[in-house]
């Protein structure tokens, strides 16, 4: 079994910025894919950007050159830069771990934009 936390959130000023973190235990295997995705009030849930454990990358076009995914192996974690801040941001936000053998979904973290 493989558990996700993530943290990082909160709110912030249009233009402003955030980081978030996800950290992911357990039965971890070394091929793996770690992304973001987020939810805002009523609408479904969207993908933000994902990485692999090769670190290939892939965005959603509405983050692409504001937001920078990133991880480190060694310690199982994954960040979430976010530039540029935007109110239509505003979202849950919920980390995914992918393995062969596990998807597991973080609990999520509140990001407001606002001023």
């Amino acid at each position: 079994q493989v558990h996700v936390v993530e943290s990082g959130g909160g709110l912030v000023q249009p233009g402003g910025s955030l980081r978030l973190s996800c950290a992911a235990s357990g039965s971890i295997l070394s091929s793996n894919v770690m992304g973001w995705y987020r939810q805002a009030p009523g609408k479904q849930r969207e993908l933000v950007a994902i990485i692999t454990s090769g670190k290939d990358t892939n965005y959603a076009d509405s983050v692409k050159g504001r937001f920078t995914i990133s991880r480190d192996n060694a310690k199982n974690t994954v960040y979430l830069q976010m530039n540029g801040l935007k109110p239509e941001d505003t979202a849950v936000y919920y980390c995914k771990f992918t393995s062969a053998f596990y998807t597991s979904w973080g609990q999520g973290t509140q990001v407001t934009v606002s001023s």
